[in-house]
């Protein structure tokens, strides 16, 4: 159900060289990186090794300012398929939802990345995801 976590984190470096070590003491190292042109290193994943991030950290107005208003935090649910998100969306837009990024594309996470974000009725931020080829 889970696909991954994003929390909010005030000092990246500080928090990355922190959670490189917890995470040790778990078999979880850091599988990922995003670096954005203009504003350097904004995020780290967390994952096994191989694998993708399902724990991540990053400074919210760097990655963002506008989709991360609310804060740092945010629920990625795990989509089957591209049409699990457009449906994911759809039901939270009409379910009160606020938009926080159309399904789409989103290739600065890898190829076939499939997102789409909204702010739940009390402002939590919300994703569905899918990782597949159309």
């Amino acid at each position: 159900m889970i696909d991954h976590v994003s929390i909010g984190v005030s000092d990246l470096k500080k928090a990355r060289e922190f959670y490189d070590v917890v995470f040790l003491a778990l078999s979880y190292v850091r599988v990922h990186d995003v670096e954005i042109p203009g504003q350097g290193m904004v995020a780290h994943g967390y994952g096994e090794a191989g694998s993708q991030a399902r724990f991540w950290i990053g400074v919210p107005d760097k990655i963002n300012p506008e989709a991360n208003r609310a804060g740092g935090s945010h629920f990625a649910f795990e989509a089957k398929t591209r049409l699990e998100v457009d449906a994911f969306y759809l039901a939270a837009i009409r379910g009160g939802a606020k938009d926080n990024g159309a399904p789409g594309i989103r290739a600065h996470y890898h190829p076939n990345y499939y997102g789409a974000f909204a702010f739940d009725p009390d402002g939590n931020k919300i994703e569905a995801c899918c990782h597949l080829p159309e």
